[in-house]
């Protein structure tokens, strides 16, 4: 275990992943646990960034835990655990503060975005957090990251801080890279193909979540915006078809061109029932996981108090190394 690469990946306790996450993200996670050690954390540090009920923040981070595992995340595997249960996050982002130059944190992108959706809500925990990712990063030796777009400037502050840190003090850190799955999906909303499908989309005919029903699926990839075309064919010029061929394909094994053919001289409507179905029979079996899963609370405990004590060993060895190197005294008791 020890000589394979290192993995960490996470996710925010929205309590609700949609099929996006899945084909983007968490499809692509489970075939990454048996080449490398993985370490995938609950990030509820992060999601307090924007206000939160306690008691929903609670029952999402085990939303999410549960959804993990229905997906085909294995335990036995994989450290699966949850962000605050290990406080060396928080200490080793206290010491890369100290480290992190305003101007890089003025660049963010994100930072930006969601300084002009939320001014009323810009508090330093938004301004900080890519510093916590750093150090959720670095932490634990971390070899690969898999990121999307919109992660890349997280990863090079991780990268550059690792190896100002290491410039200083000595060789300390790992330079972690990006992974980048040759077939993650980029799926869209089912209302509006050239948008990303989320989760906060106000129409929420928009999106499928993995905890959707089968006929919640089939209403929604019913009501899917297509075209006027009438014809089955993947064209930026019809992004609707375009986007349920890129999920029919990710979904089923099949390439675009084998359903493409298939569907040769048949409608939209027929088109899209079949496409229900696919989705349906991939979702169907996780949700059913995830259901039973939310009902045995007691081996949800387990996994997440094993994973935390897991993640802490790593992370404690990482974090002495830190400590001795900035100077701290070292700990008698």
């Amino acid at each position: 275990m020890s000589e394979k690469k290192v993995i960490f990946s996470g996710a925010q306790p929205s309590g609700k992943m949609t099929l996006g996450n899945y084909l983007g993200a968490i499809k692509n996670w489970t075939k990454l646990q048996d080449e490398y050690e993985c370490l995938f954390s609950v990030v509820d540090l992060h999601a307090i960034t924007v206000p939160q009920e306690p008691k929903v923040l609670r029952e999402n981070a085990k939303k999410l835990l549960a959804q993990y595992i229905a997906c085909g995340l294995d335990p036995e595997k994989n450290i699966i655990f949850i962000q605050s249960h290990v406080k060396e996050h928080l200490e080793l982002m206290w010491v890369l503060n100290t480290m992190t130059y305003m101007g890089e944190l003025n660049r963010m992108t994100q930072f930006k975005d969601k300084a002009r959706k939320s001014e009323a809500n810009l508090n330093a925990g938004l301004f900080t957090y890519p510093v916590l990712m750093a150090a959720d990063i670095l932490l634990y030796q971390t070899d690969l990251v898999p990121v999307g777009d919109d992660q890349k400037q997280h990863l090079e502050l991780a990268r550059d801080l690792a190896n100002r840190f290491n410039n200083r003090y000595s060789d300390t850190f790992k330079i972690p890279e990006g992974y980048y799955p040759k077939e993650a999906a980029r799926v869209m909303s089912l209302q509006d193909p050239t948008k990303k499908m989320s989760k906060s989309d106000e129409n929420v005919n928009g999106f499928i979540l993995l905890e959707d029903d089968p006929d919640t699926i089939r209403r929604k990839i019913k009501k899917c915006v297509t075209d006027s075309e009438g014809v089955v064919r993947y064209s930026p010029e019809q992004p609707g078809i375009k986007n349920l061929l890129d999920i029919y394909s990710a979904l089923s094994g099949k390439s675009i061109d084998e359903i493409v053919k298939m569907y040769e001289g048949k409608g939209y409507g027929e088109f899209k029932a079949d496409t229900a179905e696919v989705i349906i029979s991939v979702l169907e079996p996780m949700r059913q996981k995830y259901l039973a899963l939310l009902e045995d609370k007691e081996y949800l405990e387990k996994i997440y108090c094993e994973g935390a004590k897991k993640a802490e060993a790593k992370a404690r060895k990482t974090l002495r190394k830190v400590y001795k190197k900035v100077g701290f005294l070292e700990r008698k008791y």
